[in-house]
């Protein structure tokens, strides 16, 4: 007997009503998270990855609507939530971490005030003692130090690593099985980026933590995550096991991606550097093909016309063209020196 994923998204669009139309910001991706498994989204900015983590959690604007597909959780559909449901489901069952983290703090809560107000959204009768306790062991858990003798402090009085922590602390306070990471390192230096990224592993073991984790950051998401989802333009372009589609890309936008990752230690005077010329699409007024065929090196006639089907094989892809996709595919940037 099969049972239902523990998060399932299927064919999922979404749409906001503008001033010029209605833009088109996820044109339908599909992917499901077991218990445990990190699953990371990469892409450029506008290509859907953040507005398919707040359809998730059903938090779009209030222009926004999902005009299509479904996001399910343990077999439930979450567009059916009534209100006191969705309570239950938004930090119970599904928790969401942002960038930026002083941004979700309200500088006039101390930390053991935000916390003990999280706490009491999801058990009302907690009482004081209760609060206090349970607090200082979340904030233990993501490790801050004397973290006791904290509560009483402020946001301002903390770095960003350390609220990057403390809102972890607050996302784990109703004790979810997925956590929604949308990219939580982005403001953060490299040496503490690499702290949050150890930390959510061990909570992922410590607590079988189902983890979406969405970045810019193709390096940072390499040796993290379990799956690795490629999106442009709304679409899923490749899907499949992290080492596999870095490896051996099969969709040429993958390739472009990974050629440009500076590798540590280069120097422009001696390394090449390849780019994707051109632009992402604008989502008001969509590629009536491949949403990447305006920049792809491998364009076909059929690429311009129809949006191309998802391919399964090893891997998942959306690309008409067969074969591994090489960096080679992309010019060297102007600014490339020649070894």
């Amino acid at each position: 007997m099969s049972t239902a994923p523990l998060l399932a998204v299927e064919d999922l669009r979404v749409d906001f009503a503008a001033e010029g139309g209605l833009l088109e910001a996820v044109r339908g991706i599909s992917f499901t998270l077991e218990p445990g498994e990190i699953l990371g989204i990469v892409g450029e900015s506008g290509s859907g990855k953040s507005v398919t983590a707040h359809a998730i959690m059903r938090l779009l604007a209030a222009n926004g609507n999902i005009s299509g597909g479904s996001v399910r959780y343990r077999g439930e559909d979450v567009a059916s939530l009534d209100k006191q449901a969705l309570r239950r489901y938004r930090g119970r069952q599904v928790a969401m971490i942002f960038q930026e983290p002083g941004r979700s703090f309200d500088p006039i809560y101390s930390i053991g005030r935000s916390l003990a107000e999280t706490l009491r959204a999801h058990e009302p009768g907690l009482s004081d003692e209760e609060a206090r306790t349970r607090s200082v062991r979340l904030l233990e858990e993501v490790h801050v130090s004397n973290a006791a003798g904290r509560l009483e402090n402020f946001p301002h009085q903390f770095s960003g690593g350390l609220l990057q922590r403390i809102m972890i602390a607050h996302a784990l306070a109703g004790e979810p099985a997925v956590l929604i990471a949308d990219e939580p390192t982005t403001a953060l230096d490299v040496t503490i980026q690499a702290g949050i990224i150890e930390l959510l592993l061990e909570l992922r073991s410590r607590r079988n933590l189902a983890i979406l984790f969405i970045t810019h950051n193709l390096a940072l998401i390499s040796g993290f995550a379990d799956r690795l989802i490629v999106m442009y333009g709304g679409l899923l372009m490749e899907e499949g096991p992290v080492e596999e589609v870095l490896r051996a890309p099969s969709h040429p936008y993958t390739a472009g991606l990974i050629a440009g990752l500076i590798p540590f230690g280069s120097h422009y005077s001696a390394d090449l550097l390849r780019i994707m010329a051109g632009t992402p699409p604008d989502p008001m007024h969509p590629e009536p093909g491949c949403p990447f065929a305006p920049r792809c090196p491998l364009v076909t006639g059929e690429c311009r016309r129809t949006v191309p089907p998802v391919v399964r094989e090893s891997t998942a892809y959306r690309c008409i063209v067969p074969g591994r996709k090489e960096a080679g595919l992309f010019e060297i940037s102007p600014g490339g020196a020649v070894p």
